[in-house]
C-alpha cells in the first residue's frame, strides 16, 4: 500500500544521495549504519518507556533504507550482494522494533502478558511474510503483495507508537499491534494463495 510513496521519498532524497556518493560513502555502509542506529534506539528507547524520542531517532535511520538503494542504482554498483544484505538487516531491523516492545511488555515495571505475547507474535509474523515471499521466489515464482507489506508494517507501528508515547495514549501503541497482527497474518495467508495458484497454473494436467 505505501510502496507507492516510494518513489516520491526517494526523489525527495536524491541531494542526500548525490552528495554522500560525492564524498565516497558506500551503499553498503549506510544499509549498515542505518540497521544499528535502527536496533540501538530500538532496543534503548522502547524498554525504557520512552516510545516518541525512541520513534523519531529510528526515522532518522530508517531514512537509510531508501538511501542505500537508489545510492547503487546510482552510482551504477548494484550487486546481488547489496540485495541481499539489504534484505536480511531489513529483518533484522524490524525485529529489533517490537523486540524492544517485547522488552518493554516483559518488564516489572510494565508488565503486560497480552501484549508482549502479541509483540512477539507481530515480529513472528513479519519474518514469516518476508520468508513467504523469498522462499517463492527461490522456487521460481512471485509472492509480493499482500494487505501490509513491509513499509505499512514499518510505517504503522512507528508512527502509533510515537503518538502514544507523545500524547501518553498506551491505547494507540496497543491497537496498533492488533491491527498488524491481523494484517500480516491475512498477508501471509494471501501469499500462500498467490503461490498455489501459480503452482497450479504450472502443473500438468
Amino acid at each position: 500500500m505505501l510502496e507507492r510513496f516510494r518513489q516520491f521519498w526517494t526523489n525527495a532524497l536524491l541531494p542526500i544521495v548525490d552528495f554522500l556518493l560525492r564524498i565516497g560513502v558506500k551503499p553498503d555502509w549506510v544499509t549498515i549504519v542505518g540497521t544499528v542506529g535502527t536496533c540501538a534506539a530500538a532496543l534503548w528507547f522502547f524498554p525504557r518507556g520512552e516510545f516518541f524520542i525512541g520513534v523519531l531517532v529510528i526515522t532518522v535511520f530508517v531514512i537509510a533504507d531508501l538511501l542505500d538503494g537508489t545510492m547503487a542504482r546510482r552510482s551504477g554498483k548494484t550487486s546481488k550482494w547489496g540485495a541481499f544484505l539489504d534484505s536480511t538487516l531489513d529483518r533484522v531491523a524490524d525485529s529489533a522494533i517490537f523486540g524492544g516492545l517485547v522488552l518493554f511488555y516483559g518488564s516489572t515495571a510494565h508488565h503486560d502478558s497480552l501484549y508482549l505475547s502479541l509483540s512477539l507474535l507481530c515480529l513472528v509474523l513479519g519474518w514469516l511474510t518476508s520468508y513467504a515471499r523469498a522462499r517463492a521466489e527461490g522456487l521460481g515464482m512471485t509472492a509480493k503483495g499482500g494487505i501490509a507489506e513491509r513499509a505499512d508494517r514499518l510505517v504503522a507501528i512507528l508512527v502509533m507508537t510515537g503518538l502514544s508515547g507523545l500524547f501518553d495514549l498506551p491505547i494507540l501503541r496497543e491497537i496498533a499491534l492488533w491491527a498488524l497482527a491481523v494484517a500480516s497474518a491475512i498477508t501471509v495467508g494471501q501469499r500462500m494463495v498467490i503461490v498455489h495458484k501459480q503452482t497450479v497454473s504450472h502443473e500438468p494436467l
